[in-house]
């Protein structure tokens, strides 16, 4: 699969599931994962034939509620954009009513916060574990 290079440029690399590689935006105050199909030529959900959009909604579903389980957010945001960068991917965000952006959406607000770059690693390792 080819990343489109704002996709390869704002996340890190954290795990590979059956379908989708899941990759984490460095945002200090709210965890955010992208899952990104590893499939050439993917723009829409109705890019995937029927079995890899059911696959992918049972990725969304586990990887949302591994983030649930383990940061207890006020809302879980998911959600498949794709005006700036065309490249299919599920941004599965925790939301926090305290958070910058609340109740808004987050898209277009910046962290004020420095990243801990330990949770890369912290994440991976759940990702093992599950």
């Amino acid at each position: 699969m080819q990343l489109a290079s704002q996709l390869q440029n704002d996340s890190l690399y954290i795990y590979d599931l059956e379908l989708s590689q899941v990759r984490l935006i460095p945002d200090a105050e709210n965890t955010w994962f992208l899952l990104i199909p590893r499939q050439e030529n993917i723009i829409e959900w109705i890019d995937l034939d029927l079995g890899d959009q059911i696959q992918l909604t049972k990725e969304i579903d586990f990887v949302s509620r591994l983030v649930r389980d383990q940061t207890r957010p006020d809302k879980l945001n998911i959600a498949s954009l794709g005006n700036l960068v065309p490249q299919l991917h599920i941004h599965i965000i925790a939301r926090y009513k305290n958070d910058r952006a609340w109740p808004n959406p987050i898209w277009g607000t910046q962290s004020t916060q420095s990243f801990n770059h330990n949770l890369v690693q912290k994440w991976q390792d759940l990702f093992d574990q599950s």
